[in-house]
């Protein structure tokens, strides 16, 4: 009988995902390895258009209750989701990309003479800041979530490692080793991080998680 193959995902998965899986014969390992946790913040200073690149600021902005002047504004955002979870509460989102660099050159390109206020969390990258102060677009920052990394000892030998974020990467790398496990990424960013540690790298069409079970799929299959 051929050996099953093996999968970690640093990210808990749906009920769904798990079930396409191991529909397909792969057995999956599965553990958190970050945490978001909302993060008290103040609404002031707010400029004309608001700026999301996460679905947890999302939730973060959503759980206060003085949310009335920001449905006034203008939203732009990074990420199908995202997009979805905006406009379900309520906010009109004028644009939306699956990256924020391509977010960054709408904005600077486009719509530069307007100004911005990023809801952010505490380990996001430098992209879209540094895109907007070189345009010399005006904006502001608030942040409203913070990540923490919990890394844990995987120690079953695995096929596949599926990567969500870039600080997935920095937390399951510092307490494992990548040697020939092909890895899935969400997205370019999250595969930049692994670019010094291994050439097995596939990355989802589009940055969503059903993206990335369907490439693993299509792999093992």
């Amino acid at each position: 009988m051929a050996k099953s193959i093996q999968i970690i995902s640093t990210k808990k998965l749906s009920g769904v995902h798990k079930q396409e899986l191991q529909k397909a014969g792969l057995e999956l390992i599965e553990a958190d390895f970050i945490q978001t946790e909302n993060k008290p913040f103040e609404i002031k200073d707010l400029n004309d258009n608001l700026i999301f690149t996460s679905q947890n600021a999302v939730h973060s902005v959503l759980a206060v209750s003085n949310q009335e002047e920001l449905k006034t504004k203008n939203v732009f955002c990074v990420g199908l989701k995202t997009k979805i979870l905006l406009s379900e509460s309520g906010f009109n989102v004028v644009a939306y990309t699956g990256y924020a660099s391509d977010l960054a050159e709408i904005i600077t390109l486009i719509y530069g003479k307007e100004s911005f206020t990023f809801f952010s969390g505490n380990l996001r990258r430098e992209t879209l800041p540094k895109a907007l102060k070189e345009a010399e677009v005006k904006f502001n920052e608030i942040q409203v979530y913070e990540t923490s990394l919990t890394p844990q000892k995987i120690k079953t030998p695995a096929n596949a490692i599926l990567f969500f974020s870039p600080s997935g990467v920095e937390s399951y790398l510092k307490e494992n080793t990548i040697k020939k496990e092909t890895c899935f990424c969400i997205g370019e960013t999250t595969a930049e991080a692994l670019h010094k540690i291994t050439k097995n790298i596939i990355i989802a069409d589009q940055p969503t998680v059903e993206d990335v079970i369907e490439d693993v799929l299509q792999e093992y299959k």
